[in-house]
């Protein structure tokens, strides 16, 4: 329990006091910090959009226009006001006043002054502190108002121009023990960001991001248990969430990390303010005041390491980059410094540096607030000695995390991406954070979305890497808004745990869906993905072939239906030994064959034999690298360039190829897939005259997570009878697995523990991952609900985790799950594909059971 001195800094963005709902979130914060003991210390910052308004209203009246603008933040503050339920006019009439005197001094002279502009800027921090210290005063809360300006001062020649001086000022983050003293008093302190003064008591701003910066400043004065800053998104992303939605939580970040994704672009935190937290040991939380039950990212020196990785990819615009070229550079003593000086007396601070015998490349740093006017100047200077080119505009991709030269040979697949860019240059950062790109700014969203997928595309839920932004955000509910186990929660209570159960009708849902699209003539069932002898016979009656793998499966098959028609069976052996062609030959209609060596080691075993010949089309898809099936770095089917090679074995040994075959890979949602192999695989026609039959594959995919589309059906049969019109002798095979079974199955265990670590839940339930190994194996997410107390809010985020003795034994990371205690019921959804068929006896521990309910 913290002691009655304990402070704690809460800094609210523009966009988190804009609306009464807000308010009420920062009251709500303010009384959970008075009942643990704390002392809160509310930084506000204007309200968003102010900031702009005031700056256009300066240039307009310095250029003899008018003050429209001046009654839009008049109108936006009474209109919270009143929304606020307070009085505003009175609370905001004062700071209005000021705001036209110097408006009409402006005017005046024609001109505004950096201390000018200082003032009427701080009118936005000034009225939004006000209306909210009076609304915290209306909701029975003992605020003190503070002036920031009396208490930050600004360190005396902590810039080189006039500009920066007071708009762009430092201030010192040393303990004041008389500050200390000052609030001693006080329960809660309302305040504002940005705002301080000089040695002249002259106001002063402290630049871009100043509120995190002087909230950071408020922490370390005060020496502050920690620091929050309350913003609109839940905390820091390996890239920015409202772009790309996939971008996973961080959980936690070092300092350093932290303040190399400020710099390089993550603009929910200022790098400025991470140096006093760090210097004082003030743990900082990024947290979002839309959605405050949500962890965030904690930002201290004691978050666990995690070794050599990637966190995140950052991107920053508006980058100028410099070219200067001179042969005087070689073996030149000094020509580096004489450069730079330039720079420094323009007001240009430099981010990347690119250096060779002839040329020097910099980028001009976007994170301080300077007059880019400046950039002309140094041009024209720099063009004295050398010849000077500016670029613009540019973007910044960089790859940040920790110890990235021991991890650079494991980007190669990732930096592909950056063979179509024209990349202007390459820096690594001293520090060893960072790995960054400046490329043309019309280039950079697509270069980060290709580069976020190639590097965070197949890693799940596993710590530092939290949720996706997506599932953060969007209802817990799977797509499927009413799947059948809601309809038959009661019966599935009733059912003893652990168990698989599968829902018939669902099953036949699914299979008719597919075996029912006009352009596929046969739809095979992949029974890899659940050999359950009850789904088997719900397929079988549905009049679905089934695909085999192995000689198991197609004992399974003849066991259950001893009258099935061979061409009901297709076989699909991969690497298989003699006997198992043979064994194809003899009990199934179809046999595949996926490589030219066993006709070269078994020619009589295909001798005057039909196969279907499965080809390899270069490129695979899938949700992970292990379900991707094409591609030279797959085990799968022949490469195109030995089809001749195959055509000519066929021949020697009588061997008649009467299909053809291609299968990229599992869990594709793009419809335009299966026609592309399907186009791909009609290339192929003219060398195999007799094809009767092509077999698109399967991997239709599920959607797994909340806000994702499901597979459009629609569309990839419009698209697959284009083709059907063009090939009107052929019929088109599928062979789906997982589409079939998955979302008719779930996975019933009753939790068994449920344990804090600190802040960290745990719910442990009976059995994990020796049932089902696809959260570990692939990443893979599956929707998991209290059964027991459905209907029930969240109350609290939780990992799902099993009893083997595995630090990968977790179904779920982060969780938001109802008050959940031991004896609870939890379902895991989606798992009727590649459950109980993947499940085994590690630790000597039975696997969940199965059951088919009619």
């Amino acid at each position: 329990m913290p002691n009655a001195d304990s402070w704690v800094v809460l800094k609210f963005g523009g966009t988190s006091v804009a609306t009464r709902s807000q308010w009420d979130t920062i009251a709500s914060l303010v009384r959970r910090c008075q009942a643990s003991g704390e002392k809160p210390l509310v930084v506000a910052s204007a309200l968003d959009g102010t900031q702009d308004q005031l700056w256009t209203l300066i240039r307009s009246v310095r250029d003899g226009g008018g003050d429209q603008e001046k009654g839009k933040v008049w109108d936006a503050h009474v209109r919270l006001a009143k929304e606020l339920g307070v009085d505003g006019e009175p609370l905001l009439a004062p700071h209005m006043q000021d705001l036209e005197r110097l408006l009409l001094g402006i005017g005046l002279t024609a001109e505004s002054s950096p201390a000018t502009s200082a003032r009427v800027l701080s009118t936005g921090e000034l009225m939004i502190s006000r209306l909210g210290a009076a609304f915290l005063e209306s909701q029975g809360l003992p605020i003190t108002w503070l002036d920031a300006r009396t208490v930050l001062r600004s360190v005396n020649g902590s810039s080189n121009s006039v500009q920066g001086h007071f708009l762009a000022a430092t201030c010192s983050g040393d303990p004041d023990v008389e500050l200390q003293r000052r609030l001693a008093g006080c329960s809660i302190v309302l305040t504002q960001g940005q705002l301080a003064s000089n040695e002249h008591d002259q106001t002063v701003r402290m630049g871009c991001g100043g509120a995190d910066t002087s909230a950071a400043c408020f922490a370390a004065r005060l020496q502050a248990s920690r620091m929050e800053i309350w913003t609109d998104v839940p905390g820091m992303f390996t890239t920015d969430p409202r772009k790309i939605t996939s971008a996973r939580l961080l959980h936690h970040l070092d300092y350093e990390e932290a303040r190399e994704l400020a710099s390089t672009g993550a603009d929910v935190l200022h790098p400025r303010c991470v140096d006093p937290l760090r210097e004082h040991h003030i743990p900082l939380y990024v947290r979002c005041t839309d959605t405050p039950h949500l962890a965030g990212t904690k930002v201290a020196d004691d978050v666990p390491g995690y070794g050599a990785q990637v966190k995140a990819i950052s991107m920053r615009r508006g980058i100028t980059l410099i070219a200067i070229e001179t042969p005087r550079m070689w073996h030149q003593v000094g020509f580096l410094a004489k450069a730079f000086a330039i720079f420094e007396r323009c007001g240009l601070s430099i981010g990347h540096v690119a250096t060779s015998e002839s040329s020097i490349t910099v980028s001009i740093d976007p994170v301080q607030e300077v007059d880019y006017g400046a950039v002309d100047a140094a041009v024209h200077a720099l063009g004295a000695f050398c010849r000077v080119r500016p670029i613009e505009p540019c973007a910044s991709v960089s790859l940040v995390g920790r110890h990235l030269r021991s991890v650079l040979h494991e980007l190669g697949p990732a930096l592909e991406v950056l063979d179509e860019q024209r990349v202007l240059l390459v820096t690594q950062a001293a520090s060893d954070l960072n790995f960054s790109f400046v490329v043309q700014e019309r280039h950079a969203d697509r270069l980060v979305k290709r580069l976020h997928n190639q590097v965070f595309g197949n890693i799940g839920a596993q710590d530092p890497f939290g949720p996706t932004y997506r599932e953060l955000l969007a209802s817990e509910e799977p797509v499927n808004v009413r799947p059948w186990w809601r309809r038959k929660y009661e019966e599935l209570l009733a059912l003893d745990t652990p168990s698989f159960v599968y829902d018939t009708a669902t099953l036949r849902e699914r299979s008719a869906s597919v075996r029912d699209l006009p352009p596929i003539d046969r739809a095979f069932y992949a029974m890899k993905a659940c050999s359950h002898p009850g789904v088997l016979r719900v397929f079988y009656r549905e009049g679905l072939g089934f695909e085999c793998v192995s000689p198991g499966e197609l004992d399974l098959i003849h066991q259950l239906f001893p009258d099935i028609a061979p061409e009901r069976i297709l076989f699909t052996p991969n690497f298989a030994p003699r006997h198992e062609y043979s064994d194809g030959f003899d009990r199934a209609g179809y046999v595949t064959l996926d490589s030219l060596r066993p006709l070269e080691l078994w020619p009589n075993v295909f001798a005057n034999r039909e196969v279907i010949v499965r080809v390899d089309p270069g490129r695979g898809q899938g949700h992970h690298r292990h379900v991707r099936t094409a591609g030279s770095q797959t085990k799968f089917g022949i490469a195109p360039s030995r089809l001749s090679a195959l055509k000519a074995l066929a021949r020697d040994i009588g061997l008649n190829v009467s299909g053809l075959h291609a299968h990229v890979g599992s869990g594709i949602l793009t419809p335009e897939t299966w026609p592309e192999v399907a186009f791909f695989l009609g290339s192929l026609l003219e060398r195999f005259p007799d094809v009767r039959h092509l077999n698109i594959g399967g991997g239709l995919g599920v959607p797994e997570r909340p806000g994702v589309l499901p597979l459009n059906l629609e569309i990839l049969s419009e698209r697959l009878s284009r083709f059907k019109e063009s090939h009107p002798q052929l019929e088109l095979w599928m062979e789906p697995g997982r589409y079939f079974a998955a979302e008719a199955g779930v996975l019933l265990a009753r939790v068994t523990q449920v344990k804090w670590k600190g802040a960290r839940c745990y719910i442990g339930i009976e059995t994990g991952m020796n049932s089902l190994i696809r959260p570990a194996l692939y990443g893979s997410h599956h929707f998991i609900v209290n059964l027991t107390r459905i209907g029930e809010p969240a109350a609290m985020t939780a990992d799902i985790v099993g009893p083997i003795c595995e630090t990968g034994d977790v179904l779920g990371h982060g969780r938001r799950l109802p008050r959940t205690r031991e004896g609870d019921m939890l379902l895991v959804a989606n798992a009727g594909a590649y459950g109980r068929v993947m499940s085994s006896a590690y630790n000597c521990r039975n696997p969940a059971t199965e059951t088919l309910l009619a």
